[in-house]
């Protein structure tokens, strides 16, 4: 059973944001087993009901609120609905993403498209809509957070990556500029670039190059699992107020780069 008054994040409201699956879902049970309150956004309503059911069932507190980041109009209604069931929020998780490597000259302009809108469009939805509650909670008690989730794609080369690469190293640059603006606001604003992850990015990906070489990289490491991606979130938002880790890699032991 979840302890929650003896919780480290007791008393704490998280949003998190693709809270469907793989990090997103592995942060919201952490965090929730830490005794925060977790606001579980996504789009698929089946496994977001049946993630904050468990949830519950384990001792936690959790909601859900079935959404497309990508609309503004209703993040902004959702930011609204959970600030009046919680109260407060004081932990984002900005989690939902998509990664659709293919070659430029494949000119797969929908998924050019795709990757923009969810990536970086829908991040900044979820920023805009949540950030006045952020604040709030810093000039307040504190600490507030502000988890952005990045890549180790936003700094390093990959063929066929461009550009997802490139709303990554968007979100990376976002995140180092927010914590100039909000730090003074009692926001810690932090960028988690992890290295591979075995989540359902990879059983979005077409392109035969790229599954091959996600293939090649199974069979030699072994990837990092969402939970550790999670415990890294965990332990990032239950510093002391003073302590903002502005950046976190997280590589799986074998992956070189």
């Amino acid at each position: 059973m979840v302890q929650q008054a003896q919780g480290t994040l007791a008393g704490r409201v998280a949003v998190i944001t693709g809270a469907s699956s793989g990090i997103g879902e592995a942060t919201a049970k952490v965090l929730a087993a830490r005794g925060a309150r977790v606001a579980l956004l996504a789009r698929r309503k089946d496994k977001l009901d049946a993630l904050r059911d468990a949830i519950q069932e384990a001792g936690g507190q959790a909601a859900a609120w079935h959404v497309d980041v990508t609309d503004r109009a209703a993040v902004e209604r959702v930011a609204a609905e959970v600030f009046e069931r919680f109260g407060r929020v004081d932990i984002l998780v900005n989690n939902a993403g998509i990664m659709l490597p293919n070659p430029i000259e494949a000119k797969r302009v929908e998924q050019w498209e795709q990757q923009i809108d969810l990536n970086i469009h829908g991040l900044m939805n979820v920023i805009g809509a949540f950030t006045a509650s952020l604040v709030q909670a810093g000039a307040a008690r504190g600490p507030a957070d502000l988890v952005n989730i990045s890549s180790i794609a936003a700094r390093n080369i990959f063929p066929a990556f461009a550009v997802y690469s490139g709303t990554k190293a968007f979100v990376t640059h976002l995140s180092v500029h927010l914590r100039a603006e909000l730090g003074s606001k009692g926001v810690r604003v932090t960028a988690i670039e992890p290295g591979i992850v075995g989540t359902e990015l990879q059983s979005h990906v077409d392109f035969q190059g790229a599954r091959d070489w996600l293939e090649g990289s199974k069979s030699q490491i072994e990837w990092l699992a969402p939970e550790d991606v999670a415990e890294a979130i965990a332990f990032t938002v239950a510093l002391p107020k003073r302590v903002n880790l502005q950046q976190v890699t997280i590589m799986p032991t074998a992956q070189a780069s």
